[in-house]
């Protein structure tokens, strides 16, 4: 563990530079890592058939790319991470959604 560590769990971590998401590429289930600075915004959103509720790993709109979380469907927030560079979005759920809802309206980047 860094000194720097933000917020861990099993499907992310948040440092003061970047996010690692676990399980982020199929079929290896290997993690993805984004810097903040290459983040736009991150939107909060109740979870719903139509924002990646159930959405186990993968996309269903070829717009936003989910890492593997196989209880997606008991979160109580799905967040969008809209990436500067990239036309593709990151749909991502966390295990404790209102602590990292407030690192990122902390850090600027959370959409209201």
């Amino acid at each position: 563990m860094t000194n720097n560590l933000t917020y861990h769990d099993s499907l992310i971590t948040i440092t003061a530079d970047e996010i690692v998401f676990a399980d982020y590429y199929f079929p290896r289930h290997t993690p993805k890592t984004v810097r903040l600075a290459d983040i736009a915004s991150i939107t909060v959103c109740a979870p719903t058939i139509w924002n990646g509720k159930w959405r186990l790993h993968g996309t269903g709109n070829l717009k936003t790319w989910f890492p593997a979380d196989y209880n997606r469907h008991r979160r109580d927030a799905i967040f969008i991470a809209d990436l500067k560079s990239q036309w593709i979005n990151i749909g991502f759920t966390v295990e404790d959604s209102a602590r990292v809802e407030n690192i990122f309206r902390q850090l600027g980047l959370k959409r209201n």
